[in-house]
């Protein structure tokens, strides 16, 4: 009677083949994703159109050239202050003045965010990408704000310029890259100071009352004629200016200070400056269209409702 009753039992199954579940089961996965199941989401990105990889491709190289280009400012600055010594412990003190300083930041900065897009592009990562075309829109935000600054300060360039070059002829001796702006701006100006040439009388070197060979002169770089014999150059040709009349001084260094010169000579160059700008900003703008472009390809559609 029990095997009876298990055998009835057996018969009320539904009957399935292992042909018919065989054939079911090839059926659905046949089907695509998204058809099976509406509301899973396909990780599979969508094959790219040839303008897509070709974007692909030179967002890659763009990116590529700007890494480059930010690691060369990176080294050039970690080796200037690692040729100056500013990293050791008696010159930490001056390295946030440090002009090399600034081409660090800037290649840091650069290759940090060219990095970004390199490996964005790449990768096809989203993440990436969106944080390039974050730190372009900030890099942009930080230069139109500065911009807007200098435009509204434009009346106060000139006392700027002479609290720079007043921070320059305090420390000529102590920092070369100080001493060398200052020196090709004499140079190519033919001025000397700030106003005048007795301006220098503030320098703790040249001052009158200091010890030494270089009391009461200025920079040979203030000479009229630098030069002995044409050929040599004459680094005493300015010692003892300071000692001298106007009339005298006057046939041995310029006379005229720097600072009028210098506003002139960078009232002159606005056309340039603008045409720079505009340029890092089409830059900047062709990287980021680049960079959404890509975005807008890779990013899947998501879940459907």
């Amino acid at each position: 009677a029990r095997l009876s009753m298990q055998a009835s039992r057996l018969v009320e199954l539904p009957y399935s083949s292992s042909d018919d579940d065989d054939s079911s089961l090839a059926g659905d996965t046949d089907l695509p994703a998204a058809e099976q199941d509406p509301g899973v989401w396909c990780p599979v990105p969508p094959k790219l159109g040839t303008f897509s990889q070709c974007v692909r491709c030179l967002a890659f190289l763009w990116n590529l050239l700007f890494l480059l280009l930010g690691l060369l400012a990176l080294a050039v600055g970690v080796w200037g202050l690692l040729a100056k010594r500013s990293l050791g412990g008696e010159r930490l003190a001056p390295l946030g003045s440090d002009p090399m300083l600034l081409f660090v930041l800037v290649g840091l900065g650069a290759s940090t965010v060219s990095l970004a897009g390199c490996l964005g592009a790449l990768r096809s990562s989203p993440c990436l990408l969106r944080f390039f075309v974050g730190a372009v829109l900030a890099f942009a935000g930080l230069e139109v704000l500065g911009g807007l600054l200098l435009l509204a300060a434009r009346h106060r360039l000139r006392d700027a310029l002479r609290d720079a070059l007043l921070l320059c002829l305090l420390r000529y001796q102590e920092e070369p890259d100080l001493r060398f702006l200052v020196d090709e701006v004499q140079r190519s100006l033919q001025c000397c100071g700030l106003g005048s040439y007795r301006d220098w009388e503030t320098n703790p070197y040249f001052n009158c009352s200091a010890p030494g060979a270089q009391a009461c002169s200025v920079p040979d770089s203030c000479c009229l004629d630098p030069w002995q014999n044409g050929t040599v150059a004459n680094a005493q040709c300015a010692f003892g200016a300071l000692r001298l009349g106007d009339v005298a001084a006057g046939t041995v260094v310029h006379l005229g200070g720097c600072v009028a010169q210098l506003s002139a000579w960078l009232h002159g160059q606005v056309g340039g400056i603008v045409a720079g700008a505009a340029v890092l900003v089409l830059v900047e703008a062709a990287g980021m269209l680049m960079a959404l472009k890509m975005l807008g390809d890779i990013v899947p559609v998501g879940v459907r409702d």
